[in-house]
């Protein structure tokens, strides 16, 4: 079983939100004074910030779920490549995991995007590190009159997200002090021939690189 310190946040956070709202009530029910009130109402709002900790960091474990984390250089896909006509190619991407899939694309090269999620410093402390995802492959013509009239071909590689991160980041500013989620990275190279290259991800992005 794999330990993810998200869960385990959101854990201690929802335990700790019940305790002071626990004490809450119990201070509530005292005799009547100021002193009673005053305690009632800061163990309350603890509760609270607790409580909105715990959804926090259960929402961003879940939007992470198909995300895979970065800490150097590694394999992304292997993608073998075979001409099948003019500008028109099959593409068999086949991804660390052993899952892979045929597509067929229109074009001179296929290009790969992927989505990064970076993390400021802070985060890095519950475990949190730079994650990528790869999101598409398009076909991509040399020349750009052909990009404009040729027939355009794209397929996802991404799964379905239930919470998605990246979508999050535009659109609630009270995630910006967390994840910085607003940049994505492509590669591309040439598919005229049949070949097999290793798209690879780093820190900093993409890149291609042909297997001899």
């Amino acid at each position: 079983m794999t330990f993810d310190p998200l869960q385990l946040a959101a854990g201690v956070c929802a335990a700790s939100a019940l305790l002071f709202a626990w004490a809450a009530i119990a201070a509530l029910r005292r005799p009547r004074g100021a002193l009673r009130l005053g305690a009632g109402a800061l163990s309350l709002l603890l509760a609270l910030a607790l409580l909105a900790s715990g959804a926090l960091c259960a929402a961003v474990g879940v939007g992470l779920s198909g995300y895979r984390a970065l800490t150097r250089e590694e394999l992304a896909a292997t993608v073998h490549t075979v001409p099948i006509g003019v500008q028109t190619f099959e593409a068999r991407i086949v991804l660390p995991d052993g899952s892979e899939a045929n597509y067929r694309l229109a074009g001179d090269q296929f290009a790969i995007d992927a989505r990064i999620l970076k993390w400021h410093p802070w985060a890095n402390l519950l475990g949190l590190h730079t994650a990528y995802e790869l999101d598409r492959v398009t076909g991509r013509y040399v020349n750009l009159e052909d990009e404009r009239q040729r027939p355009r071909t794209v397929f996802p590689l991404a799964p379905e997200h239930r919470l998605d991160l990246f979508a999050w980041r535009a659109r609630l500013p009270w995630l910006t002090p967390v994840v910085d989620a607003e940049y994505g990275s492509s590669t591309f190279t040439r598919a005229d021939r049949v070949a097999s290259y290793e798209v690879r991800v780093s820190t900093t992005g993409l890149l291609v690189r042909e297997i001899p």
